[in-house]
């Protein structure tokens, strides 16, 4: 339900009679006459976000098809090397920088990855790929935080087009009235006229095939929508809650409801914290510092951190980082993402070879764990290849709703020889002086409390209005 719909007729003489005046028919003509909007405005931005997004949903793949060579071992052996042998494998092959952090292979047929920090990368990464049966080095990369070049071309073309901050905006748009749309194409297409088809789950959740033109066009807009509704609003949720604007009153709102991520407490205990110098705020992200603030770190040091971390229960994958400074324990961290998901993290002090801190997936408050598998379940990563074929269904569903809203627009067009136009007319203006008063005394604050919460929705709104509003006044003295 992501472009236009066809107005609906009065369902009666009665419901005609009663349009002029306000009644709850105007709420419905309001609602169409914002999501024909919406659709025509809105629906490039989604197309495009729908389209990267189905590119990016398949980026294991294409890894695999592209870095197969540096992400898989030639051969699965029978037992892997000591994992300070592969570090040091990988640290003759690439002297330069400093030794970041380390990560486990997530399965039988992956390499290590050893990670580098290097000054000329700022805030991307080397990372060296090991076979952990031979401890071979099987090439390097230049990645961020953890993504190969690939991943990350096709990451920034999905959010923000490769055109930074600015470019964010185009996703941000699209998220902010993915929701709106669906919900009120849902509404229109479940509560339209007694005059069209009957009121049944048939007629919601299918297509009619013996209507013809514009209403066929419009049967199969709208019950493909209804099948991918939940599916679209889950994507507009998820990615709003890490988008530009309405990303920071999310913040704002964990912060209320004490909703955020238990904090591991790196300091050993007894140790004094290192006095705060400033920097930059993606240092440390993911684990990965600059060159200068991690101090060099044994290999054997690393074996050591995992031993303690497996003894305290963390299986799988894991990240291993080496302390930031003397004060600081080595933190390593699960990342499991296949259900049930496993997200714990301790802090190792290895010359005691015990836990100084702690955090559990089961200690996560219900907004954070909400919050994170959105994240991960928008990512597709959250299931594996099953996530990956239901985001892909998503998106190419919403291709084709766009596509068949704006061959709707297309098939409304007058014909006629005296009045020939290239799309449909829009619904008729003025639909908000039939709404019923305890409509607007509502609605209107809610509007304004929508606005503050999703920035771009409110500010894209306004600009709706003030061109509808400007419109209507330069067709008013054209006609007078």
């Amino acid at each position: 339900m992501s472009s236009t719909t066809e107005q609906d007729p009065p369902s009666s003489p009665a419901a005609a009679a009663e349009a002029p005046g306000r009644s709850w028919q105007g709420v419905r003509a309001l609602l169409v006459r914002l999501h024909f909007y919406a659709g025509v405005f809105v629906a490039p931005f989604l197309l495009v976000a729908a389209l990267t997004g189905l590119v990016y949903t398949f980026t294991p793949q294409l890894d695999q098809i592209v870095y197969g060579d540096r992400l898989s071992v030639e051969q699965v052996g029978e037992e892997q090397r000591p994992l300070a042998e592969q570090i040091a494998a990988a640290r003759t092959a690439h002297p330069e920088g400093a030794l970041a952090s380390v990560v486990t292979p997530a399965g039988p047929e992956d390499t290590t990855r050893v990670v580098l920090t290097l000054p000329e990368l700022g805030e991307k990464q080397r990372t060296v790929f090991v076979d952990p049966y031979t401890a071979k080095v099987q090439g390097d990369l230049t990645t961020w935080f953890g993504s190969t070049p690939l991943t990350t071309w096709l990451d920034d073309l999905h959010r923000n087009l490769h055109l930074g901050e600015t470019g964010r905006l185009y996703s941000e748009v699209a998220a902010s009235w993915l929701w709106v749309i669906v919900a009120g194409g849902l509404v229109l297409w479940i509560g339209r006229s007694r005059g069209q088809r009957a009121r049944s789950a048939r007629g919601v959740l299918l297509p009619d095939r013996t209507a013809r033109g514009v209403r066929r066009t419009r049967s199969w807009h709208a019950a493909t929508g209804v099948w991918l509704a939940l599916g679209l609003l889950f994507l507009s949720a998820t990615g709003l809650t890490w988008s530009h604007y309405a990303g920071e009153r999310f913040g704002q709102l964990l912060d209320a409801a004490k909703g955020h991520a238990p904090e591991l407490d790196p300091l050993l205990p007894g140790a004094q914290p290192p006095a705060e110098e400033g920097g930059d705020e993606h240092a440390g992200h993911g684990g990965h510092g600059t060159a200068e603030e991690s101090p060099k770190a044994d290999p054997a040091d690393f074996e050591a951190a995992l031993a303690v971390a497996r003894g305290a229960g963390l299986g799988g994958t894991v990240t291993l980082t080496p302390p930031a400074d003397a004060s600081s324990a080595w933190v390593v961290a699960q990342s499991d993402n296949v259900w049930p998901v496993h997200y714990d993290r301790v802090a190792v002090d290895t010359t005691k070879g015990e836990v100084t801190s702690q955090t559990r997936w089961a200690d996560y408050p219900l907004l954070a764990k909400l919050s994170k598998l959105g994240v991960q379940g928008h990512m597709g990563v959250l299931f594996g290849v099953v996530n990956q074929i239901v985001l892909a269904v998503i998106a190419i569903g919403l291709i084709a709703v766009t596509f068949w809203g704006y061959r709707m627009w297309w098939q409304r067009r007058p014909t006629r020889e005296d009045r020939k136009a290239a799309v449909g007319r829009a619904p008729a203006r003025g639909t908000w002086r039939r709404l019923p008063v305890p409509v607007i005394v509502i609605g209107v604050p809610a509007v304004a409390a929508l606005g503050w919460a999703l920035p771009v929705l409110g500010v894209t709104l306004a600009c709706f209005i003030v061109v509808d509003v400007a419109v209507g006044l330069v067709r008013r003295r054209s006609a007078g």
